[in-house]
């Protein structure tokens, strides 16, 4: 008897590959689910928007310094648009892809759990860079005078999109569902309110807040846009957050969700 035909398996597709496949899948989610939408783009539009033409930056004497209401709104903004997308927006997804299983399963396919992470890095920074696009043109119409230092807003940018990421999978890989929504909501209102995100505080307070990951992004964009210049110590700040993140992530992030 002659052994029946068997097809041989085709080999997976480089890693490379499959990173870029599942970011942009994870970029088209984010950019179609409206609630994403309007986290990310919306109500930082919204911030921008106020924050420059209501005066109540200069009614409230919140970091003004000299510089224009525009400036400040949009330095602000800037870190806001990472917070909403890379922290609050990927911590509720990915809280819930695993509470139903879809973490589990993709661990199990050739993209892997590197991978996983690999293609919401990449996702995220692109979703960024589109939000950063139409705010930074809405800045421009507003009529923004500033001595934006282009290569810090981008080292602000990848260091506040790796620190905010990482913390909100450690948000979403450790807590349930329900949970992590109210918590990632009730943290980006924080964050923008008294976290030093979206404008600096004095004081006690503003020495405090400058440690953490929202108070570093907040001061690293800060620096980018209003003086043209690089705060290392910030860029330091949240780089040690990240790679403390990694580290919690690494121990106690749970892909069952059970």
């Amino acid at each position: 008897m002659t052994e029946p035909a068997t097809t041989p398996s085709s080999p997976a597709s480089p890693a490379s590959r499959r990173i870029l496949a599942q970011a942009g899948f994870e970029a088209r989610s984010i950019l179609r689910n409206g609630e994403q939408l309007l986290l990310s783009l919306v109500l930082p539009i919204i911030v921008l928007l106020g924050l420059s033409l209501t005066g109540i930056l200069d009614v409230l004497g919140l970091g003004i310094g000299g510089h224009s209401p525009v400036a400040v709104a949009t330095s602000g903004v800037l870190g806001l648009a990472i917070a909403s997308t890379a922290f609050t927006g990927q911590a509720i997804s990915t809280g819930f892809d695993r509470r139903y299983g879809v973490l589990r399963q993709l661990a199990t396919t050739p993209l892997g759990t590197t991978g996983l992470i690999w293609g919401k890095l990449l996702a995220v920074l692109l979703v960024v860079a589109v939000q950063f696009a139409l705010l930074g043109g809405i800045a421009l119409v507003l009529g923004i005078t500033a001595p934006v230092a282009h290569l810090a807003v981008v080292v602000a940018g990848l260091l506040g999109t790796a620190v905010m990421l990482t913390w909100g999978l450690v948000l979403a890989g450790t807590l349930r569902a329900e949970a992590t929504l109210a918590l990632a909501n009730l943290l980006w209102v924080l964050m923008a309110s008294v976290g030093g995100l979206v404008v600096a505080h004095d004081g006690l307070w503003g020495r405090l807040v400058s440690w953490t990951p929202s108070g570093a992004l907040g001061d690293a964009m800060r620096s980018a846009v209003l003086d043209g210049a690089i705060d290392l110590r910030a860029c330091a700040v949240m780089l040690a957050w990240t790679l403390l993140g990694l580290l919690a992530a690494r121990r106690f992030f749970d892909f069952d969700g059970r």
